[in-house]
């Protein structure tokens, strides 16, 4: 499976052929150099360990990690993640890999972490529709009731209750590549992805 470590720059526009305006999300994909390969015969499956983020500090960085990052030649990286493969033949240590491994994509599918919003009531954060807003009422964005009279008398597990929304891990599936860029390693997907400006983002083929 086709996957690298990116960031989100933000979203803007770009017109087709007909001149329709289509909403994309820029994202900055890579250059993610290979830190480790995983194959079958010693770790029992096959995956790549990639890292993103070269503007780590090293006094900042474990010297374990900087031992692990040193056998593939890369300096301090901010973020590893692990990718599975069918195969690891035509992968190296310290192999650099770009969005131009993309170029032939139509859909990917992109995971981020959603924005965080705080404490939150259940009418933003499970859309509930509250109460009336005239005529005396006390109950205009409240839950109502919450529990059962006298059988089994409490809140039953699971219930939509107010809470912390937000900063969750969220996957939007089958966005459409409009344009890679390879020159300055961006890809403009159809469409919004979560997690704010600057955030990092995972981008993978989807499964067949």
């Amino acid at each position: 499976m086709k996957g690298l470590i990116g960031k989100k720059l933000g979203m803007t526009r770009v017109f087709d052929e007909d001149g329709r305006s289509i909403p994309v999300t820029v994202l900055e994909c890579g250059p993610c150099p290979i830190t480790q390969v995983k194959g079958d015969d010693l770790d029992g499956y096959s995956a790549l360990q990639i890292g993103f983020g070269d503007d780590r500090k090293e006094k900042r960085t474990p010297k374990a990690l900087m031992g692990h990052l040193g056998k593939a030649g890369s300096g301090p990286l901010r973020l590893l993640r692990e990718f599975r493969v069918a195969s690891v033949e035509g992968f190296e240590l310290g192999q650099e890999l770009t969005v131009e491994m993309f170029a032939e994509t139509k859909l990917v599918n992109v995971t981020g972490l959603t924005k965080g919003r705080g404490f939150a009531g259940v009418m933003k954060r499970h859309g509930f529709g509250g109460g009336k807003a005239t005529h005396g009422s006390h109950h205009h964005r409240q839950a109502g009731t919450i529990g059962m009279c006298a059988t089994p008398s409490r809140v039953a597990r699971g219930h939509p209750m107010p809470g912390r929304y937000g900063t969750d891990r969220q996957t939007a599936q089958n966005l459409e590549v409009v344009r890679i860029d390879t020159e300055n390693n961006l890809m403009f997907v159809k469409g919004s992805v979560p997690g704010h400006k600057n955030g990092y983002i995972l981008v993978q083929e989807p499964k067949r």
